[in-house]
């Protein structure tokens, strides 16, 4: 007859592992909160830059780097929660800010941006956040072309498909580049777009001034 003799033995393993499944359970809550804070700052950033107000765009993006930072802390021991999607989402919200804001700032005008090592992020996470950048540059372009700015919208529809381009380098699964596939998709449906905004905006301006002149003329 089976005797019970491994009761205590499983007890002390099964204190064990609970023991570390709620130290565990306790960060990834931690995570998930300081995930949503970077993502709230970075989309306030984004308001910001929009509005061209670069100070307020610049302390929302330094509290969303702080709060990757404490993301590094706290999953520090813990590997397979840092890989579960919550720091890489993060880290694409974030990536997309500063480059955005290094393209407004500049104008347009081709001098560097941040590099996925220069804003410690993993890499998979810097293209899907440049994949973002396309969509808030095609809002940028339909502001400039309000404003009848249209050198300048081109100016940046090229830097889309500059973005675009270097995107389309990157065959690899999805696995490896975090569905960086489905965002080079969007990106060419935005551009696509965008091209075809900016070329009726100028030929509408063409018009209305060739109708302009002629009435000036009659």
């Amino acid at each position: 007859m089976y005797q019970r003799g491994y009761e205590k033995v499983l007890e002390e393993i099964s204190a064990r592992i609970r023991e570390n499944f709620d130290a565990k359970d306790s960060v990834r809550e931690d995570g998930l909160k300081i995930s949503r804070e970077v993502v709230r700052e970075c989309r306030a950033a984004t308001f910001a830059l929009h509005a061209q107000d670069f100070q307020k765009a610049n302390r929302s993006i330094k509290a969303a780097e702080e709060a990757l930072e404490k993301l590094e802390v706290i999953f520090i021991r813990y590997a397979d929660i840092y890989y579960a999607g919550y720091v890489e989402h993060a880290q694409q919200e974030y990536s997309e800010v500063p480059v955005l804001r290094s393209l407004l700032m500049e104008e347009g005008e081709p001098k560097s941006v941040p590099s996925p090592d220069e804003l410690r992020v993993e890499y998979a996470a810097y293209l899907n956040g440049l994949g973002d950048v396309v969509g808030e540059l095609r809002r940028h372009v339909l502001d400039l072309i309000r404003r009848d700015s249209f050198g300048k919208a081109e100016s940046f529809l090229g830097i889309m498909e500059d973005i675009h381009a270097a995107l389309m380098d990157f065959d690899y699964p999805d696995a490896i580049t975090k569905g960086l596939r489905r965002k080079t998709d969007v990106s060419r449906g935005l551009i696509e777009k965008t091209r075809g905004d900016v070329v009726n905006a100028i030929r509408q301006k063409k018009l209305e001034t060739a109708m302009l002149n002629l009435e000036l003329r009659l």
